[in-house]
């Protein structure tokens, strides 16, 4: 079966920089679904990379909007370049930077990084998804589940287990921007619902509960469909 991971870039590169055990754990488990016959496509993300980067281009310029995104999307590209090396041994040899553009090959491994101004990894995560026919995104962020509202600020913010596109783009809203701090992109949920396509919303430093989802067995995370 095909999946599109989503790779928060937080996972990736935290603000305490680039985190080595994760992308071990990360690694192991790409390895065990590729044993299993899964094809997976991973959409890298630029986490503190970017924001670091449009902050200091700020910091000293007035920066538009569309130079935003392109050092957002070039951070994209490097974590993506760092997974696909990782996974060398059984990833396709290039990073897929339009989504648009059919790759022709049996890999079973695909890592990709952002594509153009205005899209964020989320929308190239669901761009994939129709073109490759996956069924389910799988968005790999530092929480376990979607809430009604955040956390950090409403203590009494509940957890969402399941929600239709409907109701969660209630919650996000319609617009999205450079440095968004969204559980799913409002444009990417758009195309998605639009799509048909099954949202999982999945903590990624947990790897014992993203194979549980793999395997068919219980596990934490929201779903939205």
């Amino acid at each position: 079966m095909t999946y599109i991971l989503s790779v928060g870039g937080s996972l990736i590169v935290p603000a305490t920089g680039i985190d080595i055990n994760f992308l071990k754990s990360f690694r192991r488990f790409v390895l065990k679904r590729y044993d299993a016959s899964d094809r997976l496509i991973i959409v890298a993300g630029g986490g503190v990379t970017a924001r670091q980067y449009v902050q200091a281009a700020a910091a000293v310029e007035t920066v538009p909007e569309d130079d935003q995104d392109w050092l957002g999307i070039h951070a994209t590209r490097l974590n993506a370049h760092l997974l696909r090396i990782l996974l060398k041994d059984v990833a396709y040899p290039e990073i897929i930077t339009n989504p648009d553009k059919a790759l022709h090959t049996r890999s079973r491994v695909i890592v990709a990084g952002g594509y153009r101004p205005g899209w964020s990894t989320d929308y190239v995560a669901v761009l994939l998804a129709n073109k490759y026919k996956a069924k389910t995104v799988i968005n790999l962020s530092n929480i376990d589940y979607v809430y009604n509202q955040d956390p950090r600020r409403y203590p009494d913010a509940k957890i969402i287990k399941k929600i239709n596109w409907d109701d969660f783009r209630q919650i996000v809203g319609n617009e999205w921007h450079p440095g968004l701090n969204a559980p799913f992109d409002p444009i990417a949920a758009r195309l998605a619902q639009s799509s048909r396509l099954r949202v999982v919303i999945l903590n990624g430093r947990n790897f014992v509960n993203l194979n549980k989802f793999f395997d068919n067995k219980v596990f934490k995370g929201t779903i939205i469909q």
